[in-house]
């Protein structure tokens, strides 16, 4: 699964705005904007804090190998 799809599966599955997950995470509107819509994607510091904050609220993704 792209960043971009887990991204917007969190906030569908908790409900939240795009402003609102800017909000628990730290960061700004425009930047959740670009990670959903596919534009930019996270540095590994904010990657892990996404990944903390949707196992806290029980969305852990599946990781295949390929």
């Amino acid at each position: 699964m792209k960043f971009a799809e887990k991204v917007k599966l969190t906030r569908r599955t908790l409900y939240i705005s795009q402003e609102g997950l800017a909000k628990e995470l730290g960061v700004s509107f425009a930047t959740v904007n670009r990670w959903e819509n596919g534009k930019s994607t996270p540095n590994l510091m904010l990657e892990g804090k996404f990944i903390d904050f949707c196992k806290n609220k029980g969305i852990v993704f599946e990781e295949t190998a390929k």
